[in-house]
This record gives C-alpha cells, sequence and structure tokens, in this order.
C-alpha cells in the first residue's frame, strides 16, 4: 500500500502481501480440491466452530469494506485515498474469494449471518459489529465530496480495520487449521500497518 500511495515502503511490505498471502491462498485453493476429491482430507482438515466462525464473519466485515471503497473510488478524494481504495477492494475481495471457497467445501452457508462473534464468546447482532459503520455513516461517506470525504473514508477504514484486526487476532489462537490461522495473522499484519499509512495521511494531507 505504501508503494501505491507514494509513501515510504516498510522492508518486505510488498512481498509479504504478494506472495504471503498469495502463497497462502494458493495452499487454501489447493486444499478445496483434494478436500473435493477426498473424504479423509475433509475429516483430517475438519474445522472447528472458530474457523467457521471466523471466516463467516470476517466475509461479512469484508462486505462493508468493499461497500466504503465503492463509495469513494472515482472521486475527487485525492490520489492517496484513491490508491488506498482501489487496493482494499482488490485485496479484500480476493480474501473473500477465498472464505467463501472454504466455507462451500465445508458444507456451511456464505449468507449474511445475523449474529457474529458468538465463536469468540461475545455473540452480537450483525449491526453490532465492532467496526462497523453505522448506515448514517455510510450515506455521508457516499454524499460527502472532495477532500472531507477521503478523510472520512479513511476514519471510517480505521475503525474498521480495528474491528478486523481484533476478530483476526482471535483467530490465530482460536482456529485449528492451520491455513486459517496464517490468514488470518497476515490479515492482522496488513491491516495494521495499513492502520500506520492512515494515521500518517490524517495527520498530513487529509487533516481537519
Amino acid at each position: 500500500m505504501a508503494r501505491s500511495l507514494g509513501l515510504p515502503a516498510s522492508p518486505g511490505r510488498r512481498s509479504f502481501l504478494t506472495i504471503g498471502v498469495t502463497a497462502g491462498a494458493a495452499a487454501f485453493l489447493t486444499g478445496c480440491t483434494k478436500a473435493g476429491n477426498d473424504a479423509s482430507a475433509i475429516s483430517v482438515d475438519a474445522p472447528n466452530g472458530s474457523d467457521i466462525g471466523f471466516f463467516t464473519d470476517m466475509s461479512a466485515h469484508h462486505e462493508q469494506g468493499l461497500a466504503m471503497c465503492q463509495r469513494v473510488l472515482g472521486r475527487d478524494t485525492g490520489p492517496a485515498v484513491q490508491a488506498s481504495a482501489a487496493e482494499i477492494l482488490q485485496s479484500q475481495s480476493y480474501e473473500r474469494g477465498i472464505m467463501h471457497t472454504w466455507l462451500q467445501v465445508w458444507g456451511e452457508s456464505t449468507a449474511m449471518p445475523e449474529t457474529v462473534m458468538a465463536w469468540m464468546g461475545m455473540g452480537m447482532p450483525m449491526g453490532e459489529m465492532p467496526g462497523l459503520a453505522t448506515p448514517a455513516e455510510m450515506e455521508l461517506l457516499a454524499t460527502t465530496t472532495g477532500l472531507p470525504q477521503g478523510r472520512l473514508f479513511l476514519q471510517l477504514m480505521r475503525a474498521h480495520h480495528l474491528g478486523g484486526i481484533h476478530m483476526a487476532d482471535a483467530a490465530v489462537s482460536m482456529a485449528s487449521i492451520a491455513n486459517v490461522q496464517g490468514l488470518a495473522a497476515r490479515m492482522s499484519a496488513s491491516q495494521t500497518y495499513e492502520i500506520a499509512i492512515f494515521d500518517q495521511l490524517l495527520d498530513t494531507t487529509y487533516s481537519g
């Protein structure tokens, strides 16, 4: 992301995301093929409630992240926010595809859940999920213009990432499948890095 924004990149950031996440995705997709053709693979790698819950809930969380990006792309928010929104749209669409694929392999629904985070011991209605913007905030994001829209995007996506990191960190310790743990760890690391970039932008170009 730093390269897209024209900001100093952290060592290994680009390779970490493009190689690390892609490698994890490839392992997942390879596993999907094996699981689809080998009943023993499914029994050996049977998910626990945290594997399923994390993928279900993070997929739903990503839905709003994608909607935020769609509201600002092509708008006059400044190049930094345009680059950020484009990268998040691409990466979270890809991650959502991985998670939906595995939910289907496990025979689980990919529909939007009504109750979330029960696997973490803190079940709540979907609308109260940490990090989600309210309907009024999403409407404001769609109708604001210029740099104020860019600033609001950064603020809302920052809060959104914090909610995602909270779930991803829980999945690292609670999920039973190594690839679920690995993908969760990469999500946490990349979103933590992006928050640092958002903070830098909010202190400079998008201060107000």
